[in-house]
């Protein structure tokens, strides 16, 4: 059975392992350079109770008019298996499109993630950082920052494009010139996420679940994580997630972290005063937060060798949000049937 490595397990790397397990006899395996599933959907959990839970990337599920017929199955999928449920919670200054629909993960935002990795039967690896792709003898080897090469028959990148064009070996003079430049045209913005996590019986007394701010320079948005989601428990307390705007995360990209936590610390302060103080705070950069300028024409992949296949996808090929993962992962895994 032939080996496929996919690089990067966020949606649209755990997408392709499921479909691609529903439609080809393939051995799949995804390397992720982090501890844990998610990408850009991720779930933080509280170092003092695991329960108490925030999500520091995406917020919640937006079904638009354009996709609910194409993507009408994934939707139902995940709502079958409690893994997304409706938002009813109020979210202050929220834009609604007509006959749009806004989905919540009582889990998580990873917990999505992980459904397809479950369903997909994949061997995860997680602190698997790629550095180098060669070609050899008609496999992929691939090296990572540890440990030993593996050899691969077909290699899918789902990571930033960024980090595509960081990796070395034999792919930099694979990749043809007129690939490049419309690799090294796509754009993401950036931004600084904060979540607080508090200790059960912490009572937050606003009367939303989450608000868009307009008129402050360095907050764009914050949710009562637990109260977006409709969970409260007496075991468990509350989180407060934390976005900022664009402008403040490319201004202060570089910046000390510690420094940035505590003028995100101070502007909520001025937004929320009183807030308690939290049992424990993580800071989360997103250097690659949402795409900007996708590929031209929006693929959905780009194939950068057939034989063997090596194939690009994620965000960077259609757009930032769950529908644009949708349609990556199935534009990826149909160009590897076309390619076997």
């Amino acid at each position: 059975m032939a080996r496929v490595l996919i690089v990067g397990a966020g949606l649209t790397g755990s997408l392709c392992a499921a479909l691609l397990r529903r439609e080809l006899p393939l051995h799949v395996v995804l390397w992720d350079k982090a501890r844990g599933a998610g990408g850009r959907m991720a779930t933080s959990r509280s170092p003092e109770n695991p329960r108490c839970t925030a999500d520091l990337g995406a917020q919640y599920i937006t079904l638009r008019t354009a996709h609910a017929q194409k993507h009408e199955s994934f939707y139902k999928e995940l709502l079958t298996h409690g893994v997304l449920k409706p938002l009813t919670a109020p979210v202050k200054g929220m834009v609604i499109e007509e006959g749009s629909r806004n989905f919540v993960t009582p889990q998580g935002i990873s917990s999505i993630v992980k459904h397809y990795l479950t369903e997909s039967g994949a061997e995860v690896f997680y602190e698997h950082h790629v550095t180098h792709i060669y070609l050899r003898g008609g496999k992929w080897e691939v090296c990572k920052k540890t440990g030993s090469p593996e050899q691969f028959d077909i290699v899918v990148l789902t990571i930033p494009v960024p980090q595509i064009l960081q990796l070395q070996g034999d792919i930099v003079n694979i990749i043809k010139e007129s690939q490049k430049q419309q690799l090294e045209s796509v754009s993401y913005s950036s931004r600084y996420a904060l979540g607080l996590f508090y200790e059960a019986g912490t009572w937050i007394d606003v009367p939303w679940a989450a608000q868009y701010i307009t008129n402050n320079p360095c907050i764009r948005f914050i949710s009562i994580d637990n109260k977006k989601r409709n969970i409260e428990s007496s075991e468990f307390g509350p989180s407060v997630v934390v976005h900022t705007s664009v402008p403040f995360g490319i201004a202060h990209l570089e910046w000390d972290m510690e420094k940035v936590q505590q003028i995100i610390l101070d502007q909520l302060e001025n937004i929320m005063p009183g807030l308690p103080k939290p049992a424990s705070i993580k800071c989360q950069k997103w250097r690659y937060s949402q795409v900007t300028k996708a590929i031209p024409h929006c693929p959905g992949q780009m194939t950068l060798h057939i034989k063997p296949s090596l194939v690009c996808g994620g965000d960077g090929f259609t757009h930032s949000n769950f529908d644009g993962c949708i349609d990556s992962a199935i534009s990826v895994v149909e160009a590897l049937k076309t390619n076997l």
